[in-house]
């Protein structure tokens, strides 16, 4: 009378849930791997700002180019490979800050982030007028969305990049060289990381759903 069957115990459902769900359920995701690429990430721009700080512009972009390079070795190491915008972001700043250095001004260095962020705009844009979302190409592993979610989210970064670069050359053109250090690590990092925070719900509302 008091044994009680496996199937009755209401601890089993719970696990068989979990279970179920696998790698989809993203509460039970590592956190420290991303973590970890983010601090790789911003590793360069905490360097460009300390230095600049300390001496000057053009040592800071000196070492923005070492960390930089260091931070992409970094992320072949520890991820085995090397996103495509980080990699492009890197040679730009090698480009640029070997023109800052070698020629002794700093307009080549506060011009990158606008040219860059100008570039992805137009890539991706590109691509939408051509009939491809080549978001799709770069975060297709990462995210499983529905077409029209691509087009929705290729859209919007878009537009944010646009934006990052109309602000990059308002804030170097009417700001001194330590605002424009200053903003670049603790004004464009945040504005990016709020902008995806604000990209869950479309991620949410367009993800593909599989059987």
């Amino acid at each position: 009378m008091t044994d009680i069957k496996a199937d009755d115990d209401p601890v089993d459902p719970a696990k068989k849930g979990k279970a179920t769900a696998g790698s989809t359920d993203t509460s039970e995701q590592p956190l420290g791997p991303q973590f970890l690429k983010l601090l790789v990430e911003l590793g360069p721009l905490v360097v460009f700002f300390v230095v600049n700080s300390r001496v000057d512009i053009f040592y800071g972009t000196a070492a923005f180019m070492v960390a930089t390079v260091l931070s992409l070795i970094a992320s072949r190491i520890l991820f085995g490979h090397i996103a495509v915008m980080p990699l492009v972001t890197g040679v730009f700043v090698l480009i640029f800050g070997g023109l800052t250095v070698w020629l002794q001004d700093d307009l080549f260095i506060k011009m990158k982030p606008t040219i860059v962020n100008a570039l992805f705009a137009t890539i991706l844009a590109g691509g939408m007028f051509s009939g491809r979302t080549l978001l799709k190409y770069i975060f297709g592993e990462v995210f499983k969305l529905t077409e029209e979610g691509w087009r929705k989210l290729s859209w919007r970064w878009i537009g944010f990049f646009l934006f990052l670069a109309v602000v990059n050359e308002v804030v170097w053109r009417t700001q001194t060289t330590d605002f424009w250090v200053s903003f670049k690590v603790f004004g464009i990092m945040p504005l990016t990381m709020l902008f995806g925070l604000f990209q869950l719900g479309l991620l949410k509302k367009h993800e593909l759903k599989t059987t």
